[in-house]
């Protein structure tokens, strides 16, 4: 083999060449990382961003809710989903006759779907599953009085709930 130079010149083009290949190669992995933790912050924010939207949607403006149970029977019928709308009650108030999702008293897991009967400080006229004793409840302050619409087969205030 015939070098037109000396050996050590090829050694130091052959250091520079591996030198800038090294380096070359360096770079190359620095802007794959950048671009690849560029891309995972990102995405991270936008979740975050969709995620506070979809919270104060359902928070402040209404969600989907599986009614279930007869107790509102034929207004709502068993597994009817619907949407329940929250705004309303920030600008007006719960009225009589509106119909309300709460938590359940017997379950704080669960839902019930009633219609409002009765408002704090009101005077109700109950009966007894028998009907023949009537009597009068009074609405405690800062509650309000729930009935099912079928009152054959709905757990409400009548009953302590």
């Amino acid at each position: 083999m015939f070098f037109s130079g000396s050996l050590a010149t090829a050694v130091k083009i052959e250091c520079v060449v591996e030198q800038t290949y090294g380096q070359w190669w360096q770079s190359r992995h620095r802007t794959m990382l950048r671009g690849v933790l560029g891309k995972t912050f990102r995405l991270v924010g936008y979740t975050i961003q969709y995620g506070c939207i979809a919270h104060c949607a359902f928070e402040y403006v209404g969600g989907v809710v599986m009614c279930s149970g007869p107790s509102m029977e034929p207004t709502i019928q068993n597994s009817d989903i619907v949407f329940a709308e929250n705004l309303s009650r920030h600008f007006y108030g719960i009225q009589r006759g509106d119909i309300v999702i709460a938590k359940s008293p017997s379950d704080p897991k669960s839902n019930i779907c009633k219609r409002v009967i009765g408002l704090e400080g009101d005077k109700i006229l109950t009966n007894s599953p028998s009907d023949f004793f009537k009597s009068h409840s009074y609405v405690p302050t800062g509650h309000v009085w729930l009935e099912g619409d079928n009152l054959q087969n709905s757990t409400d205030s009548r009953f302590g709930l």
